[in-house]
Formats: C-alpha cells, sequence, structure tokens
C-alpha cells in the first residue's frame, strides 16, 4: 500500500491515512487501498478494534482537489460517479456499518472531507492541539459529497451552521465540547487514551457489540413504534448469534453465583471469551 499505513498490535489495527507530505489528503487511490484494507481486515482475526488515525502531524487535509475536483471536472458523469463510489464505500457505507468496533483518532489537521469518516466511526478521540474546520466556503464552493450529512448527525445544527458558514478553525477542546469527538487529551497523551479505550471494547461480547453498534445505527432513523419493533427482533438474532451465549452466562453469574452485578463491570467470559 502507498496510500495507508496499517499497524497490528495486540488485536488493535492502527490504520493510518498515509501521504503526509499532503496533509494526508485523500486521493483516489488512498479510497481504494482504504476500501481494499479494511475488506481484509473485517475477517482478520488480528483485527478487533480499528483505529482510523493519520501519518505524521495530521489527520487529513480532506479530499485532495486534484483527484476530485479539477480530474473530475472533465470526467464523464459515469467516471464521476464512479470515483465517488469509491470514496463511499470506506469513508461512510463501510466504517457506518463495519461489523467491529472502529475508533477515530484525530491527532492533527482535520478538514472538510475529514469530517466523514470522523462522524462515521463509532468513537472519536481527538488531540487537544488538533485543528479542524469546514473551510470550503472560503474558497467558494460547499461541504459537499456527504459532510453536511455526516456532521449533522454528531453536531447541533447551530454548531454545524456557525462552522460551514464562517470557516473557522477550532481545535480539539472545542470539538470535544459540541460532542464531533467524545473527549479530548494531550497530543502526548492521545495514543495511549486510544488504546486503553481499544481494549475495554475488545473486553466485550464481540457478537453483541456488533449487534448493539447496528441496532442503534437503524433504529435512531426509525419512528418509535418501528424502532420498537425493529430492537425487539434484534434482540432475538443477537441472542440467537452469540456463540458465547451471553445472555445466559450474564443471567447466570448474577441470579446463580452472584458474581457478576449489572452496572458495575461486564461478566466473566469463561465460554468462548477472553477473560
Amino acid at each position: 500500500m502507498k496510500t495507508v499505513a496499517l499497524e497490528l498490535e495486540d488485536g488493535i489495527a492502527w490504520v493510518a491515512m498515509s501521504r503526509p507530505d499532503k496533509k494526508n489528503a485523500i486521493s483516489v487511490e488512498m479510497a481504494r487501498e482504504m476500501a481494499e484494507l479494511m475488506d481484509r481486515l473485517e475477517t482478520d482475526e488480528r483485527c478487533q478494534v480499528l483505529v482510523l488515525t493519520g501519518a505524521g502531524e495530521s489527520f487529513s487535509a480532506g479530499m485532495d482537489l486534484k483527484d476530485y475536483f479539477r480530474a473530475t471536472d472533465s470526467a464523464t458523469a459515469v467516471e464521476r460517479a464512479r470515483v465517488y463510489r469509491l470514496n463511499a464505500s470506506w469513508q461512510w457505507r463501510g466504517l457506518l456499518h463495519y461489523p467491529k468496533p472502529t475508533i477515530a483518532m484525530v491527532n492533527g489537521w482535520c478538514f472538510g472531507g475529514a469530517f466523514t469518516p470522523l462522524a462515521a466511526c463509532d468513537l472519536a478521540v481527538a488531540a487537544d492541539e488538533a485543528v479542524f474546520g469546514l473551510s470550503e466556503i472560503n474558497w467558494g464552493i460547499i461541504p459537499a459529497g456527504v459532510v453536511c450529512k455526516a456532521i449533522s448527525t454528531v453536531m447541533t445544527q447551530r454548531d454545524a451552521m456557525y462552522y460551514i458558514m464562517t470557516g473557522e478553525t477550532f481545535d480539539g477542546k472545542r470539538a470535544a465540547e459540541m460532542r464531533l469527538v467524545n473527549e479530548s487529551v494531550p497530543r502526548a497523551q492521545l495514543h495511549s487514551r486510544v488504546g486503553n479505550l481499544a481494549r475495554v471494547l475488545m473486553g466485550k461480547n464481540p457478537t453483541v457489540l456488533r449487534q448493539a453498534k447496528t441496532a442503534f445505527r437503524y433504529s435512531s432513523r426509525m419512528g418509535w413504534d418501528e424502532a420498537a419493533d425493529y430492537l425487539f427482533a434484534k434482540s432475538d438474532q443477537s441472542t440467537f448469534m452469540d456463540p458465547e451465549r451471553g445472555r445466559e452466562e450474564g443471567m447466570r453469574q448474577f441470579l446463580d453465583e452472584k458474581s457478576y452485578k449489572p452496572g458495575l463491570g461486564s461478566y466473566r467470559r469463561d465460554k468462548g471469551g477472553k477473560r
């Protein structure tokens, strides 16, 4: 891979957008490599949690202007649609429904199109020193692709409109205040904090964790009645699919053994788990 770097470490796949000389701007080649890598990691047992970050001092400066604007200006409608479909295959379609937990680790510069994979990850942690910006207004375009849609899922209307319309930048602390990211920590602590968070996720029942992610993603777009019916069925499906039989184990440890108290940790995963 030329534009993506991978490090596998104790169940964590550290995946970095890697064009540091271009502030990790997302090119067509990167989109292709990222889609291929995510597909491989989906069935790779060495990957239990995927962390998306950027090489060097940046997360990503957004879409590569040459690949996604200048080059596609003269392309046919079919060619242009194909390029954008490739990018969507990992940036939001892939990450939104990825079967393994995903964490965005925003280590630096995060602009424009980079907000889409950031918002699509399950969780996000930023460096206090990271610089965010929706600067499209400053050079005559709108936050297109699906950037506006992506940020609408994690930011309030007032906050989103302010930064879309002014093009002003903000730091990691402000991103956490607005809930664009879950939290912000000093850059020196970022890697260890994300690693610890990944290990918390790895301690959970992977089948139930995957089902919980899916349940939230879909039910959040439904009405109350539809969500109630869907979640009832999803709960039964989760129990049926779980090789650990987590529901039964949790109940047994709580009701029979008195060795587990819900709300104060996870049940003991002796059967098929790692505890």
